[in-house]
């Protein structure tokens, strides 16, 4: 009989530790497994079982949401070689069109910048900066040293993958001053007062905070929408998707292409623009 164990959980989570994912891809899966977990406790574990959560998700969640979760399960499910218990995901019509509500504009961006430099926030200002002008992840926060700043580029080093993230010589020029004020002479840029890589969650709330002082809303105001506006400001000049893939460091050309849609009403106005209809 197939039970779900503390043992078996913390298995898995050191085969995904030895696999080398991220900590924020270990705390996913974990959360979701427990999650399903929690939900089956006094149930039979059985492919009805997982059919009757699937259906619970799917009440509760976005389609995506529910892939997620389930992705998750059914790798647990492999690690444990219980095959049968696995699930499809739902199936989705590929997205066209990026949602105005979540999209943060160019205009928006400045909005953000603003306010920190109101509130004479110097990293903070700073660092948004970094990340909309480069396109890195907020992990990758930690490879903007000084010496990076020297060389003008962020040798990145993530998962097993090595890429270099050029970095414009206004961003050095100001990022060099900032070092030089706070006495930061090797090593990140970004730290806390006690030296150390500033924490996602850190920055996470601080540009939250910052869009609770503009017209910015906090649906957009998150770090990782700066990489998006990154990759649909370069790709608007460029129109060189396998480029872009490369800067930001993805596998597939595909993940790259969901970060330079735009809002439908771009592609409404494009189509006026194309005169095809007779006044």
């Amino acid at each position: 009989m197939k039970k779900i164990t503390s043992f078996n959980i913390e298995s898995f989570k050191q085969r995904l530790i030895e696999e080398e994912k991220s900590s924020a891809t270990i705390e996913k899966y974990m959360r979701d497994i427990n999650t399903f977990h929690n939900w089956a406790r006094d149930k039979k574990l059985d492919k009805s079982c997982v059919l009757d959560y699937k259906g619970y998700l799917m009440k509760k969640y976005t389609a995506t949401s529910v892939n997620s979760m389930l992705s998750s399960l059914n790798s647990f499910f492999n690690y444990l070689e219980w095959f049968d218990l696995r699930v499809k995901t739902l199936k989705i019509q590929k997205q066209l069109f990026a949602s105005k509500e979540r999209e943060l504009t160019k205009v928006e961006y400045e909005e953000l910048l603003s306010i920190a430099e109101r509130k004479k926030d110097q990293r903070l200002y700073l660092l948004i900066q970094a990340m909309c002008s480069t396109g890195i992840r907020v992990s990758e926060l930690r490879f903007i040293t000084v010496e990076a700043i020297e060389h003008q580029r962020a040798e990145i080093s993530c998962k097993g993958k090595h890429r270099y993230a050029f970095l414009p010589i206004q961003l050095c020029e100001r990022l060099k001053e900032y070092a030089q004020k706070r006495q930061i002479k090797k090593g990140p840029i970004f730290v806390s007062k006690n030296g150390n890589p500033l924490d996602r969650s850190n920055i996470w709330s601080e540009i939250k905070e910052l869009s609770r002082k503009t017209g910015v809303s906090e649906k957009k105001a998150f770090p990782h929408n700066l990489r998006h506006l990154f990759a649909r400001t370069y790709y608007a000049k460029e129109k060189d998707v396998v480029r872009l893939a490369d800067i930001l460091g993805h596998s597939s050309v595909n993940t790259t292409r969901i970060y330079t849609m735009e809002t439908g009403e771009i592609h409404q106005m494009q189509i006026q623009q194309l005169g095809l209809v007779r006044c």
